[in-house]
């Protein structure tokens, strides 16, 4: 987002089109107003997180009293955006102003390392 707090991403969400972008990024396999050009191919990206020690500690008390695991939340929140702006910079190096059907997967590797990879179709959008 170049050096905007990607947080703010869902406040710029107008009618299935991130404004401001130039990027058009959507999880549906089309956006209404725009019909695609080119297909370019499949961007993916991936981000590889551990919580470490302390978030371990956290994470192992608020297991034992229930409720929301803030601290595994946020790790993969920070992977989710950094593996979204890596599949961004991929279908940038394409010539691509949209990607299209974008979907994410997380796994676990090791003990408390998350991978999280969103992929989708890198495509050139017109009106």
């Amino acid at each position: 987002m170049r050096g905007r707090d990607n947080r703010d991403i869902s406040k710029k969400l107008v009618g299935g089109e991130l404004v401001g972008e130039d990027l058009i990024l959507a999880t549906m396999p089309v956006v209404p107003k725009y019909e695609v050009d080119e297909v370019l191919g499949v961007v993916y990206g991936s981000s590889t997180r551990t919580r470490g020690l302390g978030g371990r500690f956290v994470s192992g008390i608020q297991s034992l009293t229930g409720g929301k695991g803030t601290a595994y939340a946020e790790e993969i929140r920070k992977a989710r955006e950094e593996a979204l702006e890596d599949l961004k910079n991929e279908a940038r190096k394409l010539g691509a102003n949209g990607v299209l059907s974008i979907d994410f997967e997380m796994t676990e590797i090791l003990e408390g390392f998350i991978v999280i990879t969103a992929y989708g179709t890198a495509v050139k959008l017109k009106k």
